[in-house]
């Protein structure tokens, strides 16, 4: 299972405060948009990773996670299936400890590989989802 309910509670309670969110831009109609407004409302610290490195929701954003000058506890990925373990991998990379590929990011391998590395992931599911329910 790629989202069970004690990973998912792990992540969003115990995995540290600071998620990169790449994907993020300033684009608002983009459902990363929305999702940090959500993670900074439940006290979540946003890093936007994009290529454009636009400030989004008052934080500075990065082109890469390569590029971020500070620990990253989370990473949470908005890009398509076929661009998500480069970025999974580049998360293990940077010392996170742990990834979550967003509804709809499936990459089977990624998921294996990021395991495998020690980090704890959720594939397929949306944190602003499932933070509300945490109660």
């Amino acid at each position: 299972m790629h989202a069970d309910a004690e990973t998912i509670r792990r992540i969003l309670t115990s995995a540290g405060d600071t998620w990169a969110v790449v994907g993020l831009s300033s684009n608002e109609a983009r459902a990363a948009h929305g999702v940090a407004d959500v993670l900074q409302r439940y006290g979540k610290r946003i890093v936007p990773v994009h290529p454009k490195a636009e400030t989004v929701h008052g934080e500075q954003g990065y082109a890469t996670l390569a590029d971020i000058p500070f620990e990253v506890d989370v990473v949470d990925v908005f890009v398509n299936s076929g661009q998500a373990g480069p970025v999974a991998d580049e998360a293990a990379a940077i010392g996170a400890k742990a990834v979550w590929f967003q509804l709809g990011v499936i990459d089977e391998d990624a998921y294996e590989r990021t395991r495998a590395a020690g980090l704890d992931m959720v594939m397929d599911r949306c944190p602003a989802i499932e933070i509300p329910r945490l109660g």
